[in-house]
């Protein structure tokens, strides 16, 4: 990079970014019963859509911090990041930033020396 600086939300981005895209390795995953009740092949293909995510808005991303996202399902199955004119299922990921002993909040999340995130991946009925 050229030297430029990041600012706090950048920097957080881009840690969010790396614990999409490393799930498990940059962040601890948790999915919720209604995801885990899913068939293995929707479970995969939801997994690879959220390392994948690039579809961020105002509207889902207000502070620049790429925490949340969503995922359809049209009425044919197919799962999207582009919202079908028929929706058959909503899926909701979001990032939480912990202290290193998953307690309590992390007093900063653009530092990964002193924070662990949590990817939450759950049905938007679940929310």
């Amino acid at each position: 990079m050229s030297g430029a600086v990041l600012t706090r939300a950048e920097r957080i981005a881009r840690l969010n970014d790396l614990a999409r895209r490393a799930m498990g390795i940059a962040c601890v995953v948790v999915a919720t019963e209604g995801i885990r009740a899913l068939a293995e092949s929707d479970q995969s293909r939801l997994r690879e859509l959220i390392e994948a995510f690039d579809v961020f808005t105002p509207d889902n991303d207000p502070y620049g911090e790429r925490d949340f996202g969503a995922i359809y399902q049209g009425v044919d199955g197919f799962w999207s990041t582009s919202r079908p004119v028929d929706v058959a299922g909503t899926v909701f990921w979001k990032i939480d930033a912990y202290d290193r002993e998953l307690r309590f909040g992390s007093e900063d999340p653009a530092d990964s020396a002193m924070t662990r995130r949590v990817l939450t991946i759950m049905l938007a009925s679940e929310y």
